[in-house]
């Protein structure tokens, strides 16, 4: 009775927190679709907003690692609950820096809005580049829910693609830089709101990746090879 009243008690713990992951998934969704449109219509406002926010994205993290350290101390899971919990910290982290890469778009957008140069075609196709990774995420979350390991491996394999959408910008923006001077600076920031963009498509992987290793004990078997062929790795805080 008493071992039966423990269980219930730690699938409450592990329902309340991974609720709170949902949440904070949803928060990094509006983010990543929020920043684009604020790029592609130039909206200061609503770019300034996805900066502002990204400080509930941060108190999620925080709360959720709090919590799983707490369920850690006070219930001492094993095998596939201890699992579960450890996930459940590394995707918030994953999350958390999703997070930060939109208020990063959104610190651009307002340089490129206040002085540089977008053209239509930019704005469109990072914004298509960022809605595939808004879904992708979305169905990462939805696999870690549903304990699917096929939809997760379906979203390790579709970075594949943003990797190349994220190759063709980088060709498009040099050639840009190479016909015109006036066009360095501004093909610049597109530059990194691109790569930050394809950065998010890694740490989408990373859920997904989370996934397979929550219901298989492992880690996927091969490593995942990335198809950005760019030299050029610009991150930021």
């Amino acid at each position: 009775m008493v071992e039966q009243h423990i269980t219930s008690a730690f699938d409450r713990d592990l329902e309340a927190v991974q609720a709170q992951i949902m949440k904070m998934g949803g928060l990094v969704e509006t983010a990543i679709r929020d920043s684009a449109h604020a790029l592609e219509t130039r909206d200061e406002e609503q770019a300034l907003s996805v900066r502002a926010n990204d400080k509930a994205i941060d108190a999620l993290e925080e709360i959720i690692n709090s919590e799983a350290a707490r369920v850690i101390a006070l219930r001492a899971p094993t095998a596939v609950d201890l699992r579960v919990i450890l996930s459940v910290i590394k995707i918030a982290a994953n999350l958390e820096r999703i997070g930060d890469y939109a208020k990063n778009i959104g610190k651009r957008t307002v340089v490129l809005s206040q002085g540089g140069h977008l053209t239509t075609e930019s704005g469109a196709a990072l914004r298509r580049m960022a809605r595939e990774v808004e879904r992708m995420l979305k169905d990462a979350l939805d696999a870690y829910i549903q304990r699917d390991v096929e939809l997760a491996t379906d979203v390790i394999e579709r970075d594949t693609d943003v990797d190349q959408m994220y190759n063709a910008m980088f060709r498009e923006f040099l050639t840009h830089m190479m016909e015109d001077a006036r066009n360095i600076t501004p093909c610049m920031h597109l530059h990194f709101i691109a790569k930050n963009i394809e950065r998010m498509g890694d740490h989408v992987t990373a859920i997904a990746e989370q996934v397979v290793y929550v219901v298989s004990g492992e880690k996927p078997a091969e490593d995942r090879v990335k198809a950005d062929t760019t030299s050029i790795k610009p991150q930021e805080a």
